[in-house]
């Protein structure tokens, strides 16, 4: 699955948007995390160990730096398409059997590719745990690409780029953004791929790719669960570092020059209702101003008592949702961006204003004390939460090591977060969220095609 092939992550519902709007001392949220044990194989990999015995089970990820943003025009969904083809099995565990024998033993597996990172994880019983190291480490090395079973997985990866993007108008709107906002940089080609990239792409592509990019110094192995580090390493060199070091990935090219005027796409779909996004692009972790504009998300856009909510769906009665997003673990400068999904009757017009207008006020006037304590608590609770689970603070590591933050900063988020004050909110919406640095996105819903129409249309498709 991939991180951006759908829109439902823009108009989720928050973790924490039920918490009351108190004021809690930055003392209020102890991180109750340990600390990860980090080693390094000999051929490069690294590994990450973390004890926490409060239950017997355990999460096995295994994360290589590769994503969207590696791949080359005419090929994107390359690093989406060769995570189907991981579970297609090797000599050792022909296909079906990886899955099989993670079910049989009790736990569960799945993978997902973002823009910069692919990673593998199983969920299972502490004391099967090499079970899922053994597998990990056999496809590392030994996945066999077939050409049969290539052409049919890449008939699945097209059908879920129909029913994920190109049958949903609000996704299809989210990845033309995407491409008007990044012109040069490869966050301009979506995860999932283009349709004619796909048709395009051939098993020697991705050979090519599971070469250049799946090798022990490229990847990262996170286990978190009720494991002994000590114990446990000697069994993860067992089978890890037989693996030969592959070469050094190439770098990512295509710096994205500055944007230098709005810029505006209109989209005609056959939809409901029509749906606006406004995109900024904002740095990530390594700059400073990264939380604060993570406190400024909060402020904005966490659940019902965020500003966007509070004027565009209880005051104005604009809007069915609305809400912003940013992240800051990624590889390369991303996007701050803000959407909403018009109400029936309501001008499209009218609901982008409100939009500019929220960022407006926060420009003009920082927000209160109170209102930034209770964003940052919000942002805060959400993270330690997340540490709280196995898996997500497996994810919350491999993300940061992937990424190039190095898992160190996943302990350090929380003070950083503490650390940014009202004026720091407003200043960094002075200086991102600018004119002449924004992308629109409209979606403008079209009538559904009559009976006639359709058939005439599909008649047409069949005779190419």
């Amino acid at each position: 699955m991939s991180l951006r092939s759908s829109v439902s992550r823009l108009i989720g519902i928050g973790l924490l948007s039920s918490l009351p709007l108190c004021v809690v001392t930055p003392t209020a949220f102890a991180n109750p995390a340990p600390e990860p044990r980090e080693f390094l194989l000999s051929n490069g990999m690294k590994v990450l160990l973390v004890e926490v015995p409060k239950a017997p089970v355990v999460t096995v990820q295994v994360w290589y730096k590769v994503g969207s943003r590696n791949e080359v025009m005419g090929r994107a969904g390359l690093s989406h398409m060769l995570e189907h083809m991981m579970f297609n099995g090797t000599a050792k565990y022909p296909k079906g059997t990886f899955s099989r024998l993670i079910k049989k033993n009790g736990g569960v597996d799945n993978a997902f590719t973002s823009q910069d990172f692919t990673a593998y994880f199983e969920n299972l019983s502490a004391d099967r745990v090499e079970l899922a190291l053994e597998l990990e480490a056999d496809r590392m090395q030994g996945l066999a690409l077939n050409r049969e079973e290539f052409q049919r997985e890449r008939e699945v990866v097209k059908e879920e780029r129909r029913l994920r993007i190109d049958d949903d108008p609000q996704a299809y709107l989210v990845e033309t953004l995407y491409a008007q906002i990044f012109l040069s940089h490869p966050y301009h080609w979506p995860i999932i791929g283009w349709m004619s990239d796909l048709n395009a792409m051939t098993l020697d592509d991705l050979q090519r790719h599971y070469d250049t990019y799946y090798s022990p110094n490229n990847a990262t192995l996170v286990v978190v669960g009720d494991i002994k580090a000590e114990a446990l390493l000697p069994r993860i060199k067992r089978l890890f570092e037989p693996i030969p070091r592959g070469p050094a990935p190439p770098p990512v090219v295509g710096q994205e020059p500055d944007q230098r005027g709005e810029r505006r796409v209109i989209l005609k779909r056959e939809a409901q209702l029509p749906f606006v996004m406004v995109g900024y692009r904002a740095p990530n972790f390594t700059s400073d101003d990264a939380y604060a504009l993570s406190v400024l998300e909060s402020v904005l856009s966490h659940g019902k008592s965020g500003r966007l909510y509070r004027s565009l769906i209880y005051e104005q009665q604009l809007g069915l949702a609305v809400g912003a997003e940013y992240t800051l673990m990624q590889a390369d400068p991303g996007l701050f961006y803000f959407y909403t999904i018009v109400k029936p009757g309501q001008k499209v017009e009218a609901a982008e204003e409100a939009l500019l207008k929220e960022i407006q006020k926060i420009q003009a006037q920082p927000p209160s004390e109170q209102e930034l304590q209770r964003a940052k608590n919000n942002v805060e609770a959400a993270y330690i939460f997340q540490q709280d689970s196995n898996f997500r603070h497996a994810m919350l590591l491999g993300e940061a090591e992937t990424v190039g933050a190095g898992w160190r900063s996943v302990g350090q988020f929380v003070d950083r977060i503490r650390s940014v004050t009202a004026k720091d909110v407003q200043r960094v919406a002075q200086k991102y969220l600018i004119e002449d640095g924004r992308t629109v996105g409209i979606l403008l819903p079209l009538p559904p095609r009559t009976d006639e129409h359709a058939s005439a249309m599909d008649g047409r498709e069949a005779s190419r």
